[in-house]
């Protein structure tokens, strides 16, 4: 799955300052203290609109996952939702299986980063277990 260019405003700059030096940031809310996905603008919990900017711990396990198909053999890649262990869910490519393999739910994660030509860095997830293992 190439992954396409993502572009900063704003109210991403902090966050994509921190994928650019390898950490996922997730926001907090300054009233009751939950995490949200970024690109939340209110919390899940109390729906306040104030929150914080806080590193993640990086790790996660997946929810579910779908393979998306190329128009060329061998061009498959897999998607992955998964949660956090802060708690938020996330939805980005599942990179790092090995031919054949497939996620299942549960599976431990941990965030890399991608940099799509001319975007910005982004957040990955590959197993736990092999997170020094890179396949585009």
């Amino acid at each position: 799955m190439t992954l396409p260019a993502v572009r900063r405003d704003p109210a991403t700059d902090l966050f994509f300052d921190a994928t650019a030096r390898g950490h996922l940031l997730l926001r907090r809310c300054t009233a009751c203290g939950a995490h949200a996905a970024p690109p939340s603008d209110s919390c899940p919990r109390c729906r306040n609109a104030t929150a914080d900017w806080e590193p993640a711990a990086g790790t996660a396990t997946v929810v579910s996952w779908t393979v998306v198909h190329g128009r060329t053999p061998g061009a498959e890649r897999t998607a992955a939702l998964v949660e956090l262990t802060e708690g938020p869910w996330m939805y980005a490519a599942l990179r790092g299986l090995r031919p054949g393999e497939r996620p299942w739910a549960g599976m431990p994660v941990a965030v890399a980063f991608e940099r799509p030509e001319g975007g910005e860095a982004i957040p990955v997830f590959h197993p736990a277990d092999r997170t020094g293992e890179h396949t585009a």
